[in-house]
């Protein structure tokens, strides 16, 4: 009995990994000036003519991050740099660490609350990757042909337990 019990606490410490909700990892990223090839945009039809660069960062969504299965805050921008790329950007995060966080664009709508907390794999996500810090600046390139149109929300989305810890909703610029 005593080595079923070892086993299932073993098993449930490696699959929960509480210790992470007290270790903060803190990430103080610039923003980039470029990135190594052009990306899509907010448009939804592409135009024969080359698109035109602006000469520097340009925001053009942007979002405030809600609390859903854990305190979250900070904001959200979507950049087109100077090259055309496209990068999104975590403001001021703050929020628990967990196991297997990730930064998600999603077709899903952000909502308030527990109601808000599976929403948003059940439409289309891209994943950007995994979260490099539960606190601080940090930036997310967004793959070339990626029509971000198709995209409303931005989730730290917890793989491990389906779950958002928050959400913002996208607002152009």
């Amino acid at each position: 009995m005593t080595v079923a019990a070892a086993v299932l606490v073993a098993a449930g410490m490696y699959w929960f990994k509480p210790w992470t909700l007290w270790q903060n990892e803190t990430v103080r990223e610039a923003l980039p000036s470029s990135s190594a090839t052009p990306t899509a945009s907010f448009q939804q039809e592409a135009s024969s003519a080359p698109p035109t660069a602006p000469a520097g960062p340009q925001t053009i969504a942007s979002g405030e991050l809600i609390t859903h299965e854990h305190s979250t805050t900070g904001s959200v921008k979507i950049v087109r740099l100077a090259d055309g790329s496209h990068t999104l950007r975590l403001e001021n995060l703050d929020t628990s660490n967990g196991p297997d966080l990730h930064v998600w664009l999603t077709d899903a709508p952000v909502k308030e609350g527990k109601a808000g907390w599976q929403v948003f794999d059940d439409g289309r996500y891209l994943s950007l990757g995994k979260l490099k810090g539960n606190k601080g600046d940090q930036n997310y390139a967004v793959p070339a042909g990626v029509n971000l149109s198709d995209y409303s929300s931005v989730s730290i989305w917890c793989d491990r337990f389906n779950v958002s810890f928050g959400a913002a909703a996208l607002t152009e610029a």
